[in-house]
C-alpha cells in the first residue's frame, strides 16, 4: 500500500491530555473564504446547470458574494464581536480590494487561499506551484501588510509536493488535511508543518451545493455537531472549524439561519472562539514539551 508518510497514526482517545487558553477545551472558529473566478472559463461552484461559456449565471451569482454577501456576513460577525479567519484569493487585489481591506481593518486573520479558485493548484509544477505560494505571501504581504502563516489550497487540490513546497515558502499550517480533530504535526523535506483541522463535512458547498440541504439544515448541523463535540471535549481537546462562502451564506434566506447557529455557539462560555493561526500558535508554543501531543 502506498503512504503519504506525512504523519502516522495515532487514535484520539489514546493521545496526552491538554487544554486551550483559558482552560477551554474546544476550539471555534470560522474559516470564510472569499475567491473570485475567472469569467468565461476555469472552475466554479454551479448554482444552476453549466451553460457554454461565458457562464453568466453561476458567474454572476459567485460574484454575488463579494458585492453583497461579505458585507452582509461582516455585519453578523460585528454584531457577535467574531474573529474569523479569511481565506483569501489574492486576485481579490485587483477587483474588490475593499473586502480583504475590511478584514484586516477587523483584526482577522488573513490566509493564503490561491490566486483564484478558477484553478486547481495540484495540476501545476514543481516550480510552477512553488512560484504561486511565494506569490501569494509576497502579494498579502504588500498589500495588506501581513505574514500569513497559513495556507488552504484552492478546491483542497494538492500536488505529492505541496506539504515540502508550503514549509519551503514560509507557511507554518495548512488547513487541507480533515484528517482529526485536533491539530498534527506533518513531516516535510523542508521540517515542520502543522495540519490544523478544517471541516469538509461542517462546510457550505458539500453540504448546501452537493447535497442540497437547505439553509436550516446546515444551520441544524452547525449546531449539533457543535453540541456533540461540547460533549466530547470533556474527554479531549477538540477544534471545530466552519467552513463558509459568502455567495452561499450571503443569501437572506440563509444568512437568517446562520445567524440562529452562531447565536447559539456565542452563548456558550465555555468556548475558545478563535482562528487557526492562534491555534497554531498555541501548539507550536505548548510544543516546546516534547511529550505535549504524544
Amino acid at each position: 500500500m502506498r503512504s503519504h508518510r506525512r504523519y502516522g497514526y495515532s487514535p484520539i482517545n489514546r493521545r496526552r491530555d491538554y487544554s486551550w487558553p483559558r482552560s477551554r477545551r474546544l476550539a471555534v472558529y470560522v474559516g470564510f473564504n472569499i475567491e473570485h473566478f475567472d469569467f468565461g472559463g476555469g472552475l466554479g461552484a454551479s448554482l444552476g446547470p453549466k451553460s457554454p461559456e461565458p457562464d453568466v449565471l453561476n458567474y454572476s451569482w459567485r460574484d454575488y458574494g463579494n458585492r453583497v454577501g461579505v458585507w452582509r456576513c461582516l455585519d453578523l460577525f460585528d454584531e457577535l464581536g467574531i474573529r474569523v479567519a479569511a481565506l483569501v484569493n489574492t486576485s481579490l487585489y485587483d477587483y474588490c480590494p475593499e473586502v480583504v481591506d475590511a478584514f484586516t481593518k477587523r483584526g482577522d486573520e488573513l490566509v493564503g487561499h490561491g490566486h483564484t479558485n478558477s484553478v486547481r493548484q495540484g495540476e501545476l509544477q514543481e516550480a510552477e506551484e512553488k512560484t504561486l505560494l511565494q506569490y501569494c505571501r509576497d502579494r498579502i504581504k504588500r498589500e495588506s501588510g501581513v505574514e500569513v502563516a497559513g495556507w488552504l489550497s484552492p478546491w483542497i487540490s494538492e500536488s505529492a509536493l505541496t506539504p515540502d513546497l508550503l514549509a519551503e515558502t514560509g507557511y507554518k499550517y495548512t488547513l487541507n488535511w480533515c484528517h482529526d480533530d485536533q491539530p498534527t504535526e506533518m513531516k516535510t523535506r523542508g521540517g515542520t508543518l502543522w495540519s490544523i483541522p478544517y471541516p469538509q463535512e461542517l462546510n457550505d458547498i458539500p453540504a448546501i451545493i452537493a447535497r442540497q440541504m437547505d439553509a436550516g439544515a446546515f444551520a441544524d448541523m452547525i449546531v449539533d455537531n457543535f453540541d456533540e463535540m461540547l460533549e466530547q471535549s470533556h474527554s479531549q481537546p477538540l477544534v471545530m472549524g466552519i467552513a463558509l462562502h459568502p455567495y452561499i451564506v450571503g443569501q437572506p434566506y440563509r444568512l437568517r439561519h446562520l445567524r440562529r447557529a452562531l447565536e447559539h455557539i456565542h452563548r456558550e462560555k465555555r468556548v475558545w472562539w478563535t482562528t487557526p493561526g492562534s491555534i497554531y500558535e498555541w501548539v507550536q508554543k505548548s510544543g516546546s514539551d516534547p511529550d505535549f501531543f504524544s
